[in-house]
């Protein structure tokens, strides 16, 4: 029987040593976002092995992420399939790449029905692109750049701190009264899935890991973005916010962090902008900025 548990950020250490074992490139396989993400899809994480296996409940369902780790993974999956019988649910697997999708039929030939995720996909991105935006498909992006810093010439750049935090959380409250223009809306707005997860990550910033950047105009915060190391060579952007009234302060917001991640981890090669969740705007947004690769998700029922 699996001993499922809420994760906590004690967790951290033995979770993040599984996960270094996968070295998975997708969102998915990241304490922070395990953590912060926990109350909105009910997640639970226990150790079968050296395996970290995820059980939690999202779009399609309840559902158990393809375990990560090292080892004999056929049974890993022959224990999630108990645990699904006696939770009553069917075994269903989530966030499989194609290598995994073609382990798990080496394993369990025909014993799966697979379907894409394409909402779930997640978006990467050469660091050195978003950092130094070159060539002609970023030209835009550049242009974008050079109003906001014509706009704004008291901007400045810096790392978040423990003592911004509180300004980034306020510029967040700020930014949905404005996207909204009804105060009772953004309150409402305050207590959802995205805010909870947001607090969360502000509240153990340091347990976590975290890392971020913001921007200030006039000495205000326009602009902020966290996130922390996802694999050997990926990095994790987990929020992003700025003031869309504010030409090119996004781009700005982004330029900026792949600047401050390469400076910092000269090893990272990607940074992964997660999922849209197919959302059109968010799945305009992130295509503008042309993603070298795509991390493509499958669910997998066993039949």
């Amino acid at each position: 029987m699996i001993d499922f548990q809420t994760p906590a950020p004690v967790d951290k250490a033995w979770v993040d040593e599984l996960l270094a074992r996968g070295n998975y490139r997708g969102c998915d396989y990241n304490f922070t976002n395990l953590y912060v993400w926990e109350k909105a899809y009910g997640i639970e994480i226990g150790r079968v092995g050296d395996f970290l296996v995820t059980h939690l409940c999202g779009r399609v369902g309840c559902s158990y992420m393809y375990p990560a780790g090292s080892g004999d993974i056929a049974g890993v999956v022959r224990a999630l399939q108990e645990d699904a019988a006696r939770r009553g649910q069917p075994l269903r697997l989530v966030c499989l790449t194609r290598p995994q999708m073609a382990e798990l039929e080496e394993f369990f030939p025909g014993e799966f029905d697979y379907f894409p995720d394409r909402d779930g996909f997640d978006y990467l991105y050469e660091i050195d692109r978003l950092a130094d935006l070159g060539g002609k498909k970023l030209h835009a992006k550049r242009n974008h750049i050079n109003r906001f810093i014509e706009n704004n010439p008291t901007w400045v750049y810096e790392p978040i701190t423990r003592e911004s935090l509180p300004e980034c959380l306020e510029m967040d409250r700020e930014w949905y009264r404005r996207s909204l223009q009804r105060e009772g809306d953004a309150e409402e707005r305050d207590l959802g899935d995205e805010g909870i997860a947001l607090r969360t990550a502000m509240e153990h910033y340091d347990q976590l890991g975290l890392e971020g950047g913001l921007i200030r105009v006039y000495g205000e915060v326009v602009a902020f973005t966290m996130g922390d190391r996802l694999s050997r060579d990926t990095y994790d952007v987990h929020f992003e916010k700025a003031y869309g009234e504010l030409q090119g302060a996004y781009a700005m917001i982004n330029r900026e962090f792949a600047r401050w991640v390469r400076a910092h981890h000269p090893e990272v090669r990607y940074l992964n902008r997660e999922d849209d969740m197919g959302v059109e705007g968010l799945r305009k947004a992130k295509l503008s900025y042309y993603p070298d690769a795509m991390v493509e998700k499958f669910t997998a029922v066993m039949k």
